[in-house]
């Protein structure tokens, strides 16, 4: 025997509730792209996602939100795949070119969110960009301590800071959407392992 439906008419089930904001995501970021940050409306955005300003509003304060979250999804799953694999009881090059990798996949996964993103980020409001920079410092931090952890233990090279090793290395992610084209003949695990095996290779101590 099946259970009746408690549901009322017209109310959203949990399953609604989350795809709006999946919408409405989906969809800026497609305009975005397109138009640029400054020249999308939300009405723009929500006649796109199909729902009204007032649904937007309920998930999302402002246009500025939007772009924030565009990022901040992304950083939250980069920082969860960082700690699985930091945290695992692999030898520690294994961790940091699982970790390298990961990154570069998920950059290029997310390929138009990162570029909108870092092409937009100075529009955001102080409070924003604050936060947006004090999580991806706690993600670099996290990165820099398996290269911190292969010094101390003499198994990296210790003449470069390891905090210039993180720069270079996450100056070329971020350039990922400068020359990435998804028609290339290598796949996006293959560049992350490429990245990470360059990256290995710097950390070799030299003689």
């Amino acid at each position: 025997m099946t259970r009746a439906s408690t549901r009322k008419p017209g109310e959203a089930t949990g399953d609604d509730q989350a795809a709006v904001p999946r919408r409405l995501l989906e969809h800026a970021t497609k305009l975005f792209a397109k138009k640029g940050f400054d020249r999308t409306s939300v009405q723009e955005i929500v006649e796109a996602a199909g729902v009204t300003k007032g649904a937007m509003y309920h998930y999302f304060g402002s246009k500025d939100d939007l772009l924030y979250e565009i990022y901040a999804r992304v950083l939250r799953e980069q920082t969860r795949q960082l700690e699985s694999v930091a945290s695992s009881g692999a030898p520690l090059r294994e961790r940091l070119a699982a970790a390298a990798s990961d990154v570069v996949v998920s950059s290029i996964d997310n390929l138009d969110d990162n570029t909108i993103f870092l092409q937009s980020m100075h529009q955001l409001s102080p409070d924003k960009r604050k936060a947006v920079r004090a999580e991806r410092r706690k993600y670099h931090e996290r990165f820099r301590g398996l290269i911190e952890e292969g010094q101390a233990s003499g198994e990296f090279r210790t003449d470069k800071p390891a905090d210039v090793i993180v720069d270079f290395f996450f100056g070329s992610v971020h350039h990922l959407g400068s020359w990435y084209r998804r028609s290339g003949s290598l796949t996006a695990r293959q560049i992350g392992d490429h990245y990470a095996d360059l990256l290995l290779d710097a950390l070799r101590p030299p003689g």
